[in-house]
């Protein structure tokens, strides 16, 4: 989508002007209309760097203090995540922050939602295929000669395999897609790739899914959406809907060299959550 300019007329403060006519559209609908909008932001790769080992993970130093200002000012802030809600809101340090009463997180793709005013998760019960899939995946693992250097995230409602570690972290990556994706479906799940990772999961809630039902929920009037991974596809997917239905939208990359797809989509690219976070911290400062 190009390099984005910067709209001066804050040096302090400089807000980037996105590539595109419609990113321009949805980023001009939040500055006029800040409290019918919606921000919906992923967590890792996004809010949180990406670390070798997934439990290592932690929110940008600055990211709670950048959500604290912008999320009084708009509808809502929800951090949309494959995680369990109450790990994202673990890492992301999220939990009795003053000013973020509108703050909520979706986890694991939106069927468990935690919101900062109650401090509680609600979900539905889980998938039985997670526990099956759980209990095979070693046995498979071994199977294929992936266990050197691949591992196991356990996710409450979902499990993943990482392949960060491996030798050649991309070629098991294409290795295991097929026998994962075999498993998942053999028990009613599905695999979600992401960067050196294949998440078994169930069906039928996504991070599109989940965003655009909390649109519906907050009666939004025009979203913002930060993504860095494949598993946010779906949310530029809904964005685009959105918008072709009337309610303006902002395609936010936080960039990165591995995965491309989400930078071509975009309206404007970032520099990964550092950039998330100045972005969030200059869109509170424009609403002051």
């Amino acid at each position: 989508m190009g390099t984005p300019t910067t709209d001066s007329t804050n040096p302090m403060d400089p807000l980037p002007v996105p590539a595109t006519q419609a990113g321009r559209d949805g980023l001009a609908a939040l500055l006029a209309r800040p409290r019918t909008a919606v921000v919906g932001l992923d967590f890792d790769g996004t809010l949180a760097p990406i670390v070798a080992d997934p439990e290592q993970a932690r929110a940008h130093p600055e990211a709670v203090a950048a959500i604290a200002a912008l999320a009084p000012k708009v509808a809502s802030v929800a951090v949309i995540t494959g995680r369990p809600a109450g790990v994202a809101v673990r890492y992301g340090g999220f939990a009795g922050v003053p000013g973020l009463e509108h703050l909520t997180v979706l986890g694991h793709y939106g069927a468990e939602r935690w919101d900062a005013v109650t401090g509680t998760v609600t979900a539905p019960a889980p998938h039985p295929g997670v526990a099956a899939v759980r209990a095979e995946l070693p046995g498979l693992l071994d199977r294929v000669g992936a266990w050197e250097g691949t591992w196991i995230e356990e996710k409450g409602r979902a499990v993943a395999v990482h392949t960060r570690r491996a030798r050649d972290p991309q070629a098991a990556f294409e290795a295991l897609r097929g026998p994962l994706g075999d498993l998942a479906a053999r028990h009613g799940l599905i695999v979600e790739p992401g960067r050196m990772v294949l998440e078994l999961r169930p069906p039928g809630m996504d991070k599109g899914v989940a965003l655009a039902d909390h649109v519906r929920r907050t009666g939004a009037e025009s979203v913002v959406y930060a993504g860095d991974d494949l598993g946010d596809l779906p949310a530029f997917a809904a964005v685009d809907k959105l918008r072709s239905e009337g309610v303006p939208g902002l395609l936010v990359c936080s960039g990165s060299t591995e995965v491309t797809e989400l930078a071509e989509r975009a309206d404007l690219v970032v520099d990964g959550p550092a950039g998330v976070v100045r972005l969030l911290r200059s869109l509170a400062s424009r609403l002051d």
